[in-house]
């Protein structure tokens, strides 16, 4: 492979990762580097860059170095690209195809890959699309190996995760069996104690964050030298979740429950929850922190609580009311408010506090009687009060061209448009022959066709926004018409219902409420928008709440 009297700035990439373990150190870090600055020098080539990614897939290409890498394509500052093979630009042979044969290309990117002998600005390169099944063929194997073996440990009671869970360490001798964390197990023994105790996962995360204990999170980036905890976890704090997760968790007991996800494919990195009935228990793998009648009570307790909650209330709002900061469905919590049945809070907020978001707290109750009062405002409009909306419809849309002040609202206008048009494109026809023959000049031809192409483009404009407004109007009145005929479905409202929620309403977004003085003392303000079906929100309304 000569290279040509092009200047390069030239790109070295290397690549490692797990599906490459059998082939050790041919095709190892330091010899892919020896090889390809070994190359460099014997061509001369100035090298820009060397870019490693030691630890990732060819199946993917979310990888630091080579996104880098694209970047320095992007900056102009690589034209030239040199790998060891085609499989360490990549595994993934529709990617790979994308790089090699359209996006280097279209950027004058030069690309070789040695082993191969392939070579981009060689016009014989038909194997290279070849040698990319090949690869992804061998990725496919690979990662069905890999499966066939973790599952295999695993059906043997050994631990594979990466990390262990929360209370335990990985023995020394031995990284695939658990053994208690001296900090840790003591915390978890402490959660298990006072759930037991009939505390609620809230009032244990006050007991744990009172005594300044580190939320499992932090303390595995305290533990582990690798992780930086700012980039690691968003959420730093203790929540309810985590300990009602912790009160749940089976290895507690000292069995092993593994294969609760996996991914789609072997390309992607997207996981999928497996069914519990398909994961893989071993009992009596390690040592347990919780003896089983600590956690059946534990778990007794968490059913009746949630019957209790659950008994004679039930949320009609869920997944149809939202915060209108965050987007998060509204959940609902307790309430001390007298006669109250519950209150609606952010689940941004309920789960992780102010740094996920406020509360956003409204009293159930208020918002069910903010929603029946406006669903009663549509249900009992009457049939001219509808008609007479869709007319306003027609109306508000219409649309006013702000050339020349002249408003395009009519098919009589819309029609003269057209007509012009078509009249215009015979005259500009007339001119090319009347140019050709002679009868005007070149000059005077290139002035007539400016200014009949501009007419044009005027015209254009304004049938297009005609059009627009047309569409708007159709698409609006549709809507209308479509929301009016789901509320005749509705014959009259006494009560909310699920059902009749789901019917007309989109969802609601509850804003965060704020406490306002006025002359009848200190009243709570907050923005409720209901945006109905079909036809999104009507108007955007503060309530004052006392």
């Amino acid at each position: 492979m000569e290279l040509s009297k092009t200047i390069y700035s030239t790109a070295l990439y290397m690549r490692l990762s797990r599906e490459d373990d059998d082939i050790k150190e041919s095709s190892s870090i330091s010899t892919q580097k020896k090889m390809l600055e070994a190359y460099a020098n014997e061509n001369n080539l100035i090298i820009y860059d060397e870019y490693i990614d030691d630890g990732f897939s060819g199946t993917n290409f979310e990888r630091p170095a080579f996104k880098r890498m694209i970047q320095d394509i992007e900056n102009k500052k690589v034209n030239l690209i040199i790998t060891k093979d085609l499989s360490r630009l990549g595994r993934d042979y529709i990617t790979t195809g994308q790089y090699t044969e359209i996006y280097f290309p279209e950027h004058s990117v030069r690309y070789i890959a040695i082993n191969d002998a392939y070579d981009s600005d060689n016009e014989y390169n038909d194997i290279a699309p070849f040698k990319n099944v090949i690869n992804e063929m061998y990725a496919r194997d690979t990662s069905k190996k890999i499966k066939t073996a973790f599952k295999a440990r695993m059906k043997d009671g050994k631990y594979i995760a990466n990390f262990a869970p929360y209370g335990y360490t990985k023995a020394e001798d031995n990284k695939n069996r658990l053994v208690p964390d001296p900090i840790a197990s003591v915390v978890v023994k402490d959660i298990f104690a006072m759930a037991k105790k009939g505390l609620r996962p809230i009032d244990i995360v006050r007991e744990l964050e009172s005594n300044n204990i580190m939320s499992p999170a932090v303390y595995k980036c305290t533990i582990n030298s690798k992780l930086n905890v700012d980039t690691y976890t968003k959420h730093k704090q203790w929540t309810s979740a985590t300990i009602t997760k912790i009160l749940k968790n089976i290895v507690y007991l000292g069995h092993t429950a593994q294969g609760k996800s996996s991914k789609i494919n072997f390309k992607s990195k997207v996981t999928v929850q497996t069914p519990k009935a398909e994961w893989i228990i071993v009992e009596n793998t390690h040592e347990p922190l919780v003896d089983q009648d600590t956690f059946d009570k534990v778990a007794q307790y968490r059913v009746t609580r949630t019957n209790k909650r659950t008994r004679n209330f039930k949320n009609i709002f869920s997944g149809i009311a939202r915060c209108a900061d965050c987007g998060r469905a509204m959940s609902s919590t307790g309430t001390r408010k007298k006669g109250a049945v519950a209150n609606l809070v952010c689940g941004g907020y309920k789960l992780y506090g102010t740094k996920a978001c406020t509360n956003h707290f409204i009293d159930y109750d208020t918002l069910y009687n903010i929603v029946l009062s406006e669903l009663k405002k549509q249900i009992n409009l009457s049939s001219s009060e509808k008609n007479d909306i869709v007319k306003i419809i027609s109306k508000e849309f219409e649309v006013n061209s702000s050339d020349n002040n002249e408003t395009v609202n009519s098919q009589r206008h819309l029609q003269k448009l057209n007509n012009r048009m078509t009249e215009l494109d015979h005259i500009i026809k007339r001119i090319y022959e009347d140019n050709i023959i002679g009868k005007i000049s070149d000059e005077r031809f290139s002035k007539l066709l400016k200014d009949y192409e501009n007419e044009q483009k005027s015209i254009k404009s304004m049938i297009d926004r005609f059009n627009v407004s047309n569409e708007r109007v159709k698409e609006e009145r549709k809507a209308y018409i479509n929301f009016f005929k789901l509320v005749e479905e509705v014959a009259n409202v006494d009560k909310l219902t699920p059902d009749l929620l789901y019917k007309l309403i989109e969802k609601i977004e509850i804003g965060q409420g704020v406490y306002v003085k006025t002359e009848q003392g200190k009243i709570k303000q907050q923005t409720v928008i209901i945006y109905y079906r079909f036809i999104g929100n009507i108007e955007e309304n503060r309530y004052s709440i006392y």
